[in-house]
């Protein structure tokens, strides 16, 4: 059903409509065969996660909505992930808005990266372009790819698309990822508060053949769940 706009009527509690995004993935119907020789991604075979965490630097986090409570949550996603022994990553952005070595490139004193931890240093939006980073994964034996940082419509965004597109499960931890309200010269304005609730809404309906994608909280999520949570006991 379209609304007044001519646009389809949204799901159920924002959920994205049915008649553009198809059903959720336990509702799917009967597959389509594709021929043989249709190229989808490699997927990855395995359980072996890794937290990345993306630009949580003093000149991209300040800015931030809710910088704080993120760098919060964040932190403690960071501890977990030790104390489980699950690899973390560290990607930093340089560029002439983030030159490298100025105090505004440097990582919040709350998230430091611990001397054994890999750091990946990058120009563009992906963490994956022109970057060491598919090494480091490879390293490890990576599958599953647990993604927070910042900024949530760049930098978050273009990783986690790059991730599930290379054939990685994501998991994208839904409120350690924060971005800045965005204004435009007409007046109107972009809350950071949506644009992170639309990418947790989209990272929570996408699909991909083969591969497993979600949200968790920081406090919620589950390493060894690809694109989901612990259970309770």
């Amino acid at each position: 059903m379209n609304n007044a706009h001519g646009m389809p009527t949204p799901g159920p509690r924002g959920a994205p409509p049915s008649s553009i995004f198809g059903a959720r993935p336990r509702d799917v119907g009967p597959r389509v065969s594709l021929p043989e020789e249709v190229a989808i991604a490699t997927v990855r075979t395995g359980n072996q996660p890794v937290l990345l965490v993306v630009d949580t630097q003093v000149g991209v986090v300040s800015g931030c909505s809710e910088a704080r409570r993120v760098v919060q949550n964040l932190a403690r996603v960071v501890e977990r992930a030790r104390a489980a022994a699950v690899p973390v990553m560290w990607v930093q952005h340089g560029g002439t808005d983030l030159v490298v070595d100025s105090p505004p490139w440097q990582w919040v004193p709350e998230l430091q990266p611990a001397p054994s931890e890999p750091r990946v240093h990058k120009q563009f939006n992906s963490s994956f372009e022109q970057t060491t980073l598919d090494d480091e994964l490879a390293k490890v034996g990576a599958t599953h790819i647990v993604l927070a940082g910042a900024a949530t419509n760049w930098c978050i965004r273009a990783t986690a698309y790059g991730a599930l597109d290379r054939g990685y499960d994501l998991t994208l931890v839904q409120d350690a990822h924060t971005t800045e309200t965005m204004a435009f010269e007409d007046g109107t304005r972009i809350e950071a508060a949506s644009v992170v609730r639309e990418l947790n809404v989209a990272m929570t309906w996408l699909r991909y053949p083969g591969r497993t994608n979600g949200t968790a909280t920081a406090n919620e999520i589950d390493f060894a769940t690809p694109g989901g949570a612990r259970q309770p006991p």
